[in-house]
């Protein structure tokens, strides 16, 4: 059975420069070994990632041994759940791209919360620095 979204439908991919993914394959999978649920399609923002540098999460620094080349404003980027719901409630969540978000989120995640920050990747990531 194909993973779905939130949305219900199939999951669509997330981003693959760089290329994410909890299984590196450009998509918001889980499974049992995924333990932080990287189920968010995040579009991420200078505020979004200055936050997660607070809360001990630096998505900036790139971390070769992890294949994780380091983060910058417009990157998609499959988040964990914990941590985005975190900077929802610190009023710093990233967008979310919701057809590529997994549904397994819900479980922690409300929909209204995602919806309120959906976004449609625009043409040029640039403007998302701000």
């Amino acid at each position: 059975m194909a993973d779905r979204n939130v949305l219900g439908g199939e999951l669509e991919g997330c981003g693959v420069e760089p290329l994410t993914g909890f299984y590196r394959d450009g998509f918001c999978r889980t499974g049992p070994e995924d333990l932080g649920s990287h189920t968010i399609c995040a579009v991420v923002t200078s505020e979004f990632l200055e936050h997660q540098r607070r809360i001990g999460n630096d998505l900036s620094t790139p971390r070769p041994q992890f294949r994780f080349p380091g983060l910058s404003p417009g990157d998609r980027w499959c988040v964990t759940a914990a941590n985005w719901l975190r900077a929802h409630r610190d009023g710093a969540a990233s967008l979310v791209v919701l057809a590529s978000t997994h549904e397994r989120v819900l479980d922690i995640v409300p929909l209204e919360a995602l919806q309120e920050h959906a976004v449609d990747v625009p043409a040029d990531p640039g403007e998302l620095e701000n």
